[in-house]
């Protein structure tokens, strides 16, 4: 769910052409999922092989991970490690959530109400350790490396983009601009046309650039502040913010707070974790070295072997793709001037 500042960062659009020979830390488990709520088909089932087994994620990875790497575009998957213990809550909650998702999917497709059936089915799935241990070997048969964060896998990602390890981090959430990445890109693992939720309607998404250094210039705040409003908007570990407090309200009360104390003595934090704690947790975000960043030549009868083979993938699509792999660009390094 991540912060809800997006009425404040509404970013900037921009193309793969101008990612060229840019690496960017994009959020696994945020890309996983969406994966699997968004790839599927009429009735809201998920694409499944002959065997019955789940394959929405193994076609988003592999098919939009392609089309970046086509582009030249360096991925570096972020997987998360241990939630923190404050996230408990939320967890449970998602998973009450993902219940009676499930249990009103089933009951719609009993009674075959398509719509209604597709309505609920983008929260009825979960991703198992299964999914994830083949979406990691799916990454490394095409030569792109996997990071394991400590915690969060934003956190990692944009501590690696503050050291310059990766140019972006790339998240649908905001929060990694809470712990500091001094880019974040969205949307790059959803472009193309999508229909929205419950509507007869299609849009075109493209990737959004939101640059720290201009954000908060335009909002008239530090990366302090920054982290201030976010607690009091929400964020994954006090999910819906401080009653009453919006994104409007929220600036104007940091800019005239420099202290997280003095600032919440003004209101009512009810939430099971302490505020400093949380304020902390994205000041100082916990991350690893424990890594390294390889990028190889993807093997492509490894990659046929595991889609095709195990999971019923159609040889000749994935040979069209490896095959504008191999051809890809270079990976030349898009100069700052060219953004315009």
């Amino acid at each position: 769910m991540g912060v809800q500042l997006a009425d404040l960062f509404p970013g900037r659009p921009i193309t793969f052409r101008l990612l060229s020979g840019r690496r960017i830390a994009i959020d696994a488990y945020n890309a996983l999922h969406q994966f699997l709520a968004i790839i599927r088909q009429p009735d809201g089932q998920p694409l499944r092989d002959s065997q019955g087994r789940v394959t929405s994620v193994y076609s988003g990875l592999f098919y939009r991970t392609s089309r970046m790497m086509e582009a030249g575009i360096q991925p570096i998957y972020v997987f998360d490690g241990p939630p923190p213990k404050f996230k408990r809550r939320v967890i449970e909650q998602r998973i009450q959530v993902r219940t009676r998702a499930k249990r009103n999917w089933e009951e719609a497709l009993r009674k075959g109400d398509i719509k209604e059936a597709r309505k609920h089915a983008q929260s009825a799935l979960r991703l198992t350790p299964e999914i994830v241990g083949n979406c990691r070997e799916l990454l490394s048969r095409m030569g792109l490396p996997r990071v394991d964060s400590p915690t969060e896998g934003e956190a990692q990602g944009a501590v690696m983009a503050r050291k310059g390890e990766a140019w972006a981090a790339s998240s649908q959430d905001f929060d990694s601009l809470l712990f500091g990445s001094p880019r974040l890109v969205r949307n790059v693992t959803i472009t193309g046309r999508r229909k929205l939720p419950n509507k007869d309607v299609y849009i075109d998404i493209e990737p959004m650039l939101i640059e720290m250094e201009e954000i908060l210039s335009e909002l008239g705040i530090d990366e302090k502040r920054l982290i201030m409003l976010g607690l009091l908007v929400g964020t994954d570990y006090n999910q819906g913010g401080v009653p009453g407090i919006g994104p409007k309200r929220g600036l104007q009360m940091v800019r005239e707070h420099d202290d997280i104390d003095e600032l919440m003595d003004e209101v009512d934090w009810e939430f099971d974790v302490d505020y400093h704690e949380l304020y902390d947790f994205f000041s100082n975000p916990r991350s690893t070295e424990d890594y390294e960043l390889c990028f190889e030549t993807p093997d492509q009868s490894a990659v046929k072997e595991l889609l095709c083979e195990e999971f019923d993938f159609s040889p000749k699509r994935v040979e069209r793709s490896l095959s504008r792999i191999s051809s890809a660009p270079s990976g030349k390094q898009t100069d700052l001037l060219d953004w315009g």
